[in-house]
């Protein structure tokens, strides 16, 4: 039988990150969001952040939402509601910076595939300080999938499917955020295991 988290405080702020992505997009709030290079060069620089809970398509915002619902599965009980909140704040930062400075190729970008990508390793991190097998598992996967986008590009499917190339270095900048994130873990890990 599968447990999964289903008290309100693991369960409300993936329904409140997936909500707030549905309302931006049926609000269609887009040209006022995203990540625009031009426009942020121009002084919009909250768009740093705001890209990241803005989606090209419901197709696109569906994808991530099942991302959100997979993470939630796993790694639910590694985190309080405040906590996630500052994480996914964190991330979408880091990730608007790091695709600003670190990706000039792109010019719009949207979505919350980068900040998931920090997020699950984040938690594989958390399963592995746990004691959690699959933690080392998912840790293994998700840097072999990112590595597979590096050398083969991105997936058409998934880009025809939401209208938009997906920018797999912003996965890569999204993961290296979660291992940031992690950096305290990390001490805590390796304090525990000097004593």
């Amino acid at each position: 039988m599968v447990n999964l988290p289903l008290q309100p405080r693991y369960i409300l702020p993936p329904l409140c990150l997936m909500a707030l992505s549905a309302l931006l997009a049926a609000l269609n709030l887009n040209d006022v969001l995203e990540f625009n290079r031009q426009l942020i060069e121009q002084g919009q620089v909250w768009r740093l952040i705001t890209s990241q809970y803005v989606h090209a398509n419901w197709p696109h915002l569906a994808l991530n939402c099942a991302g959100i619902i997979l993470i939630w599965a796993l790694h639910a009980e590694h985190t309080k509601p405040t906590q996630y909140a500052l994480h996914t704040l964190f991330l979408a930062a880091w990730c608007g910076i790091g695709i600003y400075y670190f990706c000039p190729d792109i010019r719009i970008y949207t979505g919350l595939s980068a900040l998931l990508h920090g997020v699950i390793v984040w938690g594989a991190i958390k399963d592995i300080e746990a004691g959690m097998k699959t933690g080392l598992l998912l840790f293994i996967g998700i840097w072999l999938k990112i590595g597979y986008e590096q050398f083969h590009g991105p997936s058409a499917e998934i880009g025809k499917l939401i209208a938009s190339r997906v920018a797999i270095d912003a996965h890569l900048i999204g993961a290296i955020g979660g291992i940031v994130l992690a950096l305290p873990v990390f001490i805590t890990y390796l304090k525990k295991r000097q004593v």
